[in-house]
């Protein structure tokens, strides 16, 4: 089957369930070359050893996810670990480690915003540079709830969330961004892969800004981040 994900056409045979259903949304006919992706029971097997709780649809769902990870590096792109809302056709990303509540505040995004808003991607939307713009694409790798919409979106700006009890967003400067994002992106062991990430990283760093946001569960916390990143001024 072919797959149109991040704008790239992409070739691979879903084996599992899990796979199949959270592909079809990106399902395409086309008559081009598409790039090859696969991952064989062998893949599985082996991945096992290192996570021996889970079944073979879902060994096989996060070995595709990085095996078109690797490929996006190839074409000024990545995926970044965050959940992504749009609102008047901007996208605005959440970055955290897992359990932070990122989740917790575009869903609020949600409440706020009503029929403005949606989610993109909640897990791992994916970003690329396409003919200088930077822009946020949702994918089927896409968390536990598989929320998408295979789209590309402008990206207006990237925040590092953290809780606090009152609520603050600000800048981060450029070399505390990159760290930022290349702590929510797995980083590649290859010297050649790893190149091109930071590559892409800082293109993004020096076009889109990127904030720390300290913040609790509330609509005030929306309105703080919102008015903030909606100036969308370049860093």
């Amino acid at each position: 089957m072919q797959y149109r994900i991040a704008d790239l056409c992409i070739e691979y045979d879903a084996k599992y369930p899990l796979l199949q259903q959270r592909s079809q949304k990106y399902a395409v006919q086309v008559d081009k070359m598409a790039l090859p992706l696969s991952v064989t029971q062998a893949d599985i097997d082996e991945y096992r050893s290192q996570a021996p709780h889970l079944d073979n649809g879902s060994l096989e769902y996060l070995l595709m996810g990085a095996r078109f990870y690797e490929k996006l590096l190839y074409f000024k792109g990545m995926l970044l670990h965050a959940s992504a809302v749009v609102v008047d056709g901007e996208a605005y990303l959440f970055t955290a480690p897992s359990g932070t509540g990122k989740s917790t505040h575009t869903g609020l995004w949600l409440e706020y915003f009503k029929d403005k808003a949606y989610i993109l991607n909640d897990d791992k939307p994916a970003l690329r540079i396409v003919q200088g713009r930077c822009y946020a694409y949702g994918t089927p790798f896409s968390g536990k709830f598989d929320i998408s919409k295979n789209e590309r979106v402008p990206l207006k700006g990237i925040a590092v969330v953290a809780r606090a009890e009152t609520n603050s967003i600000e800048r981060l400067p450029q070399r505390e961004a990159i760290f930022a994002l290349l702590n929510q992106t797995v980083r590649p062991r290859s010297v050649e892969l790893y190149t091109k990430l930071l590559e892409t990283v800082h293109v993004l760093v020096t076009q889109v800004p990127i904030y720390q946001l300290h913040c609790n569960i509330s609509m005030d916390a929306v309105q703080t981040s919102y008015n903030e990143m909606r100036k969308g001024n370049a860093p």
